[in-house]
């Protein structure tokens, strides 16, 4: 047995998939936080792309704070051994990342 029509033709069954489709592709980017880029698509997004760069910079600032902590709780010649160094190059390489996204927020 056939199943029922739901849209009177193509065009109109084709126009509720575009429009599924924009929903949740907006139910995602609300998920995420940030807001919708223009209409328009000449205009720059600033909103957007701010909000985007504020929450990597949380993120990179949560990660180095736990690298700091492992850090901190190993031992003094794990510090100053070759792996203690090479975290601390690590740390430092996120600290300048925390710096050029704070750079690009403010």
């Amino acid at each position: 047995m056939p199943q029922p029509k739901i849209h009177a033709s193509e065009a109109a069954r084709q126009a509720a998939f575009r429009l599924r489709r924009e929903q949740s592709r907006q139910a995602e980017l609300a998920a995420k936080g940030l807001p919708a880029l223009p209409s328009i698509p000449s205009m720059p997004g600033w909103p957007r792309w701010n909000g985007a760069f504020a929450h990597a910079q949380e993120l990179v600032a949560d990660a180095l704070s736990e690298m700091q902590d492992y850090f901190a709780a190993r031992s003094d010649s794990w510090q100053e051994g070759e792996r203690g160094e090479e975290h601390q190059e690590k740390i430092a390489s996120a600290e300048a990342v925390l710096e050029a996204l704070s750079e690009l927020t403010a």
